[in-house]
C-alpha cells in the first residue's frame, strides 16, 4: 500500500518561504537520490529552486544524487522553498521523477516514473490521524 503523495498536513508556512512534506508513492523505500528533479507550484506560480532539509542540514534538490540516506514508506521528505504562501487554501502541485533502482528500464540503465500531483492544501493544518512518519533525517 502507498500512501497519498501530499498529506493534508504536507505544507508549512515560514517566514522565510514554505515546507513541502512529500510522502514516498511506492511500495518500498527507496534511496533519497531515487527522487529526481523535484517541482513545487503554488496557486500555478512556480515555487523556484528547491532545498531539502536532511537532518540538521539543508542541500540543494540537485543534490539528492550524492545522498546515501533512505526514504522508508512512513516518512516525508521535506522540501524547502522561498516562495510566500499567503493564508487559506492553496492548489500545491509537486512533480518528479522516481528511480526505482531494482528495475530495468532498458539495458543500461533504471527505471525512472514520473510522479505529479496537485492538492488543496492550507498551511500549517493539523494532522488529521495520528502518525508515525517523520521527516526523513
Amino acid at each position: 500500500m502507498t500512501l497519498a503523495t501530499l498529506r493534508e498536513d504536507a505544507l508549512s508556512a515560514r517566514a522565510d518561504g514554505f515546507v513541502l512534506r512529500l510522502s514516498l508513492p511506492w511500495i518500498r523505500s527507496l534511496p533519497l537520490a531515487s527522487l529526481l528533479d523535484p517541482a513545487v507550484e503554488i496557486d500555478g506560480v512556480d515555487a523556484g529552486p528547491l532545498l531539502v532539509e536532511i537532518g540538521d542540514r539543508t542541500v540543494p534538490a540537485a543534490a539528492l544524487v550524492h545522498e546515501r540516506g533512505w526514504w522508508f514508506i512512513q516518512d516525508r521528505v521535506a522540501l524547502r522553498g522561498r516562495a510566500h504562501v499567503p493564508a487559506g487554501p492553496r492548489a500545491v502541485s509537486v512533480s518528479f521523477r522516481l528511480l526505482i533502482p531494482y528495475l530495468q528500464a532498458g539495458p543500461d540503465r533504471p527505471l525512472a516514473l514520473p510522479f505529479a500531483t496537485t492538492r488543496t492544501l492550507v498551511a500549517d493544518a493539523p494532522a488529521v490521524a495520528a502518525t508515525v512518519s517523520r521527516d526523513v533525517a
